[in-house]
């Protein structure tokens, strides 16, 4: 019995310490008051950082003043591209708001000691360089003109190079052979410098408006019909000596928008692009 009464008066002794603790507590909590609770439970806010956008790569455009180059500079001005253009003239020569919105270099490609200010900072490069005349003409322009932008584009580090060259139209090889040996040389050259950021554009017959000294030509009118129906024919491409003959016509706003894409995009596929690819990538 006396165990017995021991063992409870000790039960009642801690549940009274128990109770006591527990009312200890309540009462630090009642007595810290509404600013000393929001005080043990404020969390600091983050410091707002404003971080730059990343920087713009920059495009360079050869030949930005020709019928092609200023389509392809004006959709790359489109797609918020910083955009520099190096031709012989400089500005002189370019008409339009859009010339406003980019960078111009006077330069020739004849002469590699004039490029180096235009291919600072590139990342990209779009030639539109090409010409006709004599075949020896034809050769400097089309080709070593554009080998040595090819050679200097890899010496400065840029990443991809895209080159407007011209699809094989048979029998006019041999009567513009300046021209395509000249085109060839070019293409040989990019694809031994960029194997993996070098796109070859090969269009036939561009078309689109285009600015002759005061008059516009609208070659649209010949083209477009062409090209709906040519964009069809393929398989008569292939037909011996006449095939060249039914490649569908291109506008010129699809050789820009593909030549930029190719130019900008590292998922797209370094090497040659027909004219079909073109009117499939051009959509």
């Amino acid at each position: 019995m006396a165990i017995s009464r021991y063992l409870r008066s000790q039960s009642t002794a801690v549940s009274k310490l128990s109770n006591l603790r527990s009312s200890y507590r309540t009462s630090r909590l009642l007595s810290a008051g509404p600013d000393n609770v929001q005080e043990s439970v404020k969390v600091q806010e983050a410091e707002t950082i404003n971080v730059p956008p990343p920087p713009t790569e920059k495009l360079l455009v050869l030949g930005g003043s020709g019928f092609v180059g200023s389509h392809v500079c004006k959709e790359a001005l489109g797609r918020g591209l910083s955009v520099c253009s190096l031709n012989r003239s400089g500005k002189t020569s370019v008409r339009g708001a859009w010339a406003d919105n980019m960078t111009w270099f006077k330069g020739d490609l004849l002469v590699p000691d004039s490029l180096k200010d235009a291919f600072d900072g590139v990342a990209s490069v779009v030639s539109c360089v090409g010409g006709f005349g004599s075949n020896s003409h034809m050769y400097k322009i089309n080709g070593t003109a554009n080998i040595n932008a090819i050679r200097a584009a890899s010496e400065n580090g840029v990443k991809r190079f895209v080159y407007i060259s011209a699809a094989d139209f048979g029998l006019a090889k041999y009567l513009l052979r300046g021209y395509y040996e000249g085109k060839k040389a070019a293409e040989a050259e990019l694809l031994a410098k960029f194997p993996y950021g070098g796109v070859i554009l090969r269009p036939g017959f561009i078309h689109g408006t285009r600015q002759v000294g005061g008059m516009k030509l609208p070659l649209g009118i010949i083209g477009s019909p062409m090209e709906m129906v040519l964009q069809h024919a393929k398989p008569l491409t292939q037909l011996p000596l006449v095939g060249p003959v039914f490649l569908p016509p291109v506008n010129v706003t699809s050789v820009a928008k593909v030549a930029v894409r190719g130019a900008t995009d590292p998922a797209f596929p370094p090497g040659v692009v027909d004219v079909f690819s073109i009117l499939r990538y051009g959509q």
